[in-house]
């Protein structure tokens, strides 16, 4: 006679070992790049070295018209909750996360590890928000090669911000001095994620990493032997950096010249012949040259605007290795099949004009410098604006979706969608369940939609209306109208699809049209207002 209490107790095992060894939920790696324009990496047109991305790219899907939030604080809230970044009181940041829960929150109650690497910026913790491991830089932009003092081997390095604030876990370091001489920020966030991977990626229990690197961020730091496969590479400039690119999205069917033509030249940027040809600088010699008083800057010639965009280039070839051993990584684990791999930017390329330091070129450690607004305009193909505005060219992003036996290879959508959509989809996938309650904290309901059906290569049923709001930058968009208001200036309007690239604002020929999508804007600002809150 069988014993009723120990039928079931077997039962129970079995069925909960059976569970186990048949979850085929998916692994997520989602990588995130930090003011990296649409066209850089090779898949979106650029000449950049990215050969693991665009096996990424080719193995999976791009996005044509996937969204931002223009500025990495914001972008980064919305990411995690799947709400308006305005709905959790994160507009700037960093600031307390409120009224939400995040996407390691939800999916470590539905069984998955969670870990992440990067950048965080907010003010709580990342093991406070739902993540099991966590390394990185919780706030800002940093130096890459030394975020703190002064070590006997090197120069002094320069900083704009300083301390910053990193975390290991729940120790907090204010500011955070490598030990390792060679240390570079995008290598050290890998090799975290590499040992997390090996820590909690290696069982049966499906895992969620977040990678948030800092690069491409400004300063402009990258190892020499990454700068110099780039040198002389942008003697040709911007101009015909720009054409080029742009030749190869057209080929790839990303866009289409009738109904996205490539913007003008940004009116503050010269044309690339009106540029000095100057001799670069002896950079051997540099230290009688700031004896002479001279600085690096001074001679703005094509030389030394060639060494910005080499730098920069070298920080985004790095990130593409760094993210070769990821991929390399779930190989060897034999987890690459089963894992759905997003890439994306947090926002469009930087115009900002930063430089700290004036007799340092761009590269090491003593440096502090950006790209500025001629490279930046260039690395937005072919769209105008930047980061924090929200044109197209400030919340567009690439957006590289790999899953293996679901994502057909090779595909291109041009179907919208925004960061907001993560949480969704993830919650779909992960099989998780959005709470109206959690930790004693009321959650604002979810605002985006899943993108599997995108993933599946079927037609999503699209947001209703999309909006942007950042510093003096608001839009709304519905369908293929888009409305758009910098400042005080009056609203435009423009029909992506017919003009993708904003270039005939039809406000006066569609009145009623403007002023409707500006009052829904009006409508959707009241109602997802929340006071931002620091914590103490």
């Amino acid at each position: 006679m069988h014993h009723p209490t120990l039928l079931a107790t077997a039962l129970s095992l079995l069925l909960t070992l059976t569970t186990i060894a048949q979850d085929t939920r998916p692994n997520i790696v989602l990588i995130m790049a930090d003011d990296m324009g649409f066209s850089d990496i090779g898949s979106y047109g650029g000449e950049i070295q990215t050969p693991n991305l665009d096996s990424l790219a080719y193995g999976g899907m791009r996005f044509t018209q996937f969204y931002n939030n223009a500025k990495c604080a914001p972008t980064r809230a919305s990411l995690l909750t799947g709400l308006y970044s305005q709905q959790t009181g994160l507009t700037n940041g960093p600031a307390v996360i409120q009224h939400s829960v995040t996407f390691a929150e939800v999916l470590k109650q539905a069984g998955y590890r969670t870990m992440m690497v990067g950048k965080w910026h907010a003010d709580e913790l990342p093991f406070e928000r739902g993540f099991e491991r966590y390394y990185g830089l919780t706030d800002g932009c940093c130096n890459f090669f030394n975020p703190g003092h002064k070590r006997d081997h090197e120069p002094q390095p320069a900083h704009k911000t300083f301390p910053r604030k990193w975390a290991h876990g729940h120790q907090v370091s204010i500011p955070m001095t490598p030990k390792d001489k060679d240390f570079y920020t995008t290598d050290a966030f890998t090799d975290h994620a590499l040992h997390y991977l090996d820590e909690l990626g290696t069982g049966n229990d499906p895992f969620i990493l977040y990678v948030g690197y800092t690069a491409p961020h400004y300063p402009l730091h990258a190892p020499p032997q990454d700068i110099a496969k780039y040198q002389g590479t942008y003697m040709k400039g911007w101009d015909k950096l720009r054409k080029e690119r742009y030749a190869r999205q057209i080929d790839m069917g990303l866009l289409n010249p009738k109904t996205a033509p490539l913007t003008p030249r940004d009116h503050r940027v010269p044309a690339w012949e009106d540029v000095p040809n100057k001799n670069a600088w002896n950079l051997a010699a540099l230290k009688n040259d700031r004896e002479r008083g001279l600085k690096w800057d001074d001679a703005k010639s094509q030389h030394n605007w060639d060494l910005k965009m080499a730098v920069y280039a070298a920080m985004v070839d790095r990130m593409d290795q760094n993210i070769g051993r990821i991929l390399d990584k779930l190989k060897a684990l034999n987890k690459f099949d089963n894992t759905l791999i997003l890439f994306l930017s947090d926002n469009g390329a930087c115009a900002e004009i930063v430089h700290v330091t004036q007799d340092v070129p761009p590269g090491p450690v003593n440096s502090y410098r950006t790209v500025d607004p001629p490279w930046a305009n260039a690395q937005n193909t072919p769209f105008h604006s930047y980061k924090r505005y929200d044109y197209e060219g400030g919340i567009t992003t690439p957006l590289i979706a790999h899953w293996p036996k679901t994502i057909q290879p090779g595909s291109i959508t041009h179907q919208p969608g925004h960061i907001i959509d993560f949480m969704a989809t993830f919650i779909e996938l992960g099989k998780g369940s959005y709470p109206e309650k959690f930790d004693d904290r009321s959650i604002t309901p979810l605002e985006g939609k899943s993108l599997t059906p995108i993933f599946k290569g079927k037609k999503r049923k699209a947001h209703d209306f999309l909006y942007w709001s950042f510093s003096s930058s608001r839009a709304v968009r519905q369908g293929d109208w888009k409305a758009i208001q910098e400042g005080d200036s009056p609203w435009e309007l423009y029909n992506l699809k017919k003009d993708r690239t904003e270039l005939n604002n039809l406000a006066q020929l569609h009145p009623k049209r403007t002023t409707r999508l500006a009052e829904k804007w009006q409508e959707w600002d009241k109602r997802t207002e929340v006071k931002q809150l620091r914590k103490h």
